[in-house]
């Protein structure tokens, strides 16, 4: 798939994922990229890439663009001819069901406040799985886990009393 066909995809799934039942229009998605990700792409320069009179994009771009369509920057390229095509998912939809199992996974912990509020606030983060796969990067490290409950969950007092002397 060219990065303008991709791109192409990528306005006619983000449209639909925000409720239009249509495709964003280039002149949308320079406008949205204006407000929501305060940066600068013009319609022009979206229709040079899709239409693939222009074949690459500046770095910053790249940046851009992957942060409005929730995509890996590394996506927003050509692919390999010879490479097998793999289906893509937006972000916003896996996003999405990662945040609905974290609230049902909530409800089913009530008996334990602590727990339950601390799944809906990952589930309330606006970058909820970016939460999530760094806190599975955390707990590879035992020590690091180990100090930061020690430091979360203080010792009872006559175990802090202890340490003192």
């Amino acid at each position: 798939m060219t990065l303008g066909e991709k791109l192409t995809r990528l306005r006619t799934l983000e449209g639909f994922a925000r409720g239009l039942g249509r495709e964003l229009t280039q002149a949308e998605v320079a406008r949205k990229v204006r407000e929501e990700q305060e940066g600068q792409i013009s319609q022009s320069y979206l229709s040079q890439l899709e239409s693939g009179s222009r074949a690459h994009m500046t770095g910053s771009t790249r940046l851009l663009l992957a942060r409005f369509f929730k995509v890996h920057p590394g996506y927003l390229v050509d692919d390999l001819e010879e490479m097998p095509q793999l289906g893509t998912r937006p972000r916003r939809e896996l996003d999405d069901r990662l945040d609905l199992w974290l609230i049902e996974g909530a409800e089913e912990f009530v008996e334990d406040p602590r727990l339950r509020e601390a799944l809906l606030r990952i589930a309330k983060h606006e970058h909820s799985r970016d939460c999530l796969v760094l806190f599975g990067s955390i707990v590879e490290n035992r020590h690091l886990i180990d100090r930061l409950i020690e430091t979360l969950a203080p010792p009872p007092a006559a175990a802090r009393k202890k340490r003192r002397a």
